[in-house]
């Protein structure tokens, strides 16, 4: 199985929610890092988002960017499906 990576900023609006906790429990070979900045200034503040494999994922709500975050995780573990 691959390896996702998913990193949250500290600042990031998602942080609402225990995103950490409700990745890593829906996927257990997904690893989420918390970070104290990801060096996208502003973002943070405006609206919720995670990089996922180098990818930036977002939406208008920190529900509404889980949702996405969960659709680029399945693709990227779909590289590694049989």
């Amino acid at each position: 199985m691959g390896i996702v990576v998913v990193e949250v900023c500290d600042g990031n609006l998602i942080t609402e929610m225990d995103i950490e906790s409700i990745i890593e429990s829906e996927y257990p070979e997904v690893a989420v890092l918390m970070n104290e900045c990801l060096s996208f200034c502003g973002m943070c503040a405006v609206r919720p988002y995670a990089i996922v494999n180098g990818s930036r994922v977002f939406g208008k709500t920190p529900e509404e960017a889980l949702e996405k975050i969960r659709k680029k995780i399945e693709e990227e573990l779909a590289v590694y499906a049989d």
